[in-house]
């Protein structure tokens, strides 16, 4: 495209909104320069920023900030699972590690800061009769309750220009199962007692869409995220077939809550190899998909040319900034190309571990933003 031919697009495009800005993007639709916006694709492990912070000197460093990045989606806050919540317990704990219970009754041992990811131990759920007590006894009660910290929200939504999300960690029609119940027996399960699976996701779905419909009620909302986390390094943990019988059924659901209510995004969240995934939920009203994990596979160029129509979000393989220059510069292009074909939030494959210091970091992002005229 010449320059009289850009300044043209531009001109009839406008200057958008910072909101504006991310939803089109997602929608794959013109804009008048790539968003350069806040998610967890540029987010850094608590360890990563205490090195940032000395390598850098700066004691006060704010990622965001220091780099201009823009707000983000903002994560309207609900409580979509176990109301009332349980409470936490600590059942041990040595120089490094905690073993407790946490709010969602999940057994599990972490970190003493919290700087990892958890290794579950034990689950809430593990038969049908604790599901039926779990259902009758934090799934129900008025709906009202689980919206309470949405009037705070909807005040500071008035004064922030960035879209508004129903939906967040740890809520999937399939990850939530899996949280409940653990990965074994939910994969034995979904052979062995497969109306038990129907029943916990239908009464999620129907749970979250009761939600939903107050919160409309409340803001002005322009995206659903779904987060499954469903895959590993060799893809899915259920096939094609499994997804369409048993989790299709809900996010037809959603999406159908989507259409009525002009919401124009349907975002799903899946760390691992996600062909499949994604070619399964995107003929499910699934319109944006992030992160494609760059070491499990997932080449997120390649989906640009196979779902032209499909928002990209992340992508760029994070160990490059363990590397050299031009390893960096490799994922940078890669950026730029994808700023090319529109539709897509730049950000990385997942948060940023300590291993990268901090020169690197600071010149991706300077080279970064340099190159994509943000």
């Amino acid at each position: 495209m010449t320059t009289t031919q850009e300044s043209a697009k531009k001109q009839t495009i406008g200057t958008l909104t910072n909101r504006e800005r991310i939803i089109k993007t997602l929608l794959c639709e013109p804009t008048d320069k790539p968003p350069f916006v806040w998610w967890l694709g540029w987010a850094p492990w608590g360890d990563t920023t205490r090195r940032w912070k000395e390598e850098s000197g700066i004691q006060d460093f704010d990622m965001a900030r220091y780099f201009g990045i823009s707000d983000g989606w903002q994560e309207a806050p609900m409580d979509m699972g176990a109301w009332p919540h349980f409470g936490y317990e600590e059942i041990s704990r040595d120089e490094e590690h905690v073993v407790s219970i946490d709010w969602r009754g999940i057994k599990m041992r972490n970190r003493i800061d919290g700087h990892s990811m958890p290794e579950f131990l034990d689950y809430p759920i593990k038969s049908k009769e604790d599901w039926d007590k779990y259902k009758a006894e934090r799934l129900k009660g008025p709906i009202i309750d689980r919206l309470a910290r949405m009037a705070e929200f909807v005040q500071r939504m008035k004064t922030t220009d960035a879209p508004v999300q129903l939906g967040h960690f740890p809520w999937g029609v399939f990850g939530t199962v899996r949280d409940l119940i653990g990965v074994e027996q939910f994969m034995y399960t979904l052979g062995d007692d497969p109306e038990w699976i129907e029943d916990i996701m239908t009464t999620l779905t129907d749970l979250w869409l009761e939600i939903y419909q107050d919160a409309i009620k409340m803001v002005k909302v322009d995206m659903i995220h779904i987060w499954e986390d469903m895959a590993g390094k060799n893809g899915s943990l259920i096939s094609g077939r499994m997804m369409e019988r048993f989790m299709m059924p809900h996010y037809d659901r959603i999406h159908e809550f989507a259409k009525a209510n002009d919401i124009p995004v349907i975002c799903v969240d899946s760390d691992g190899k996600v062909d499949m995934i994604v070619d399964v939920v995107t003929k499910h009203g699934v319109n944006a998909f992030f992160p494609f994990e760059a070491q499990a596979g997932s080449d997120v160029e390649e989906y640009g040319i196979k779902y032209p129509k499909l928002g990209l979000i992340g992508g760029l393989d994070k160990n490059a900034l363990t590397k050299d220059k031009a390893a960096m510069n490799k994922e940078i292009d890669k950026a730029v190309r994808l700023f090319a074909r529109g539709g897509y939030l730049a950000g990385f494959d997942h948060l940023i571990p300590p291993n990268v210091p901090w020169v690197n970091i600071k010149y991706f992002m300077e080279t970064l933003k340099k190159e994509m005229g943000a």
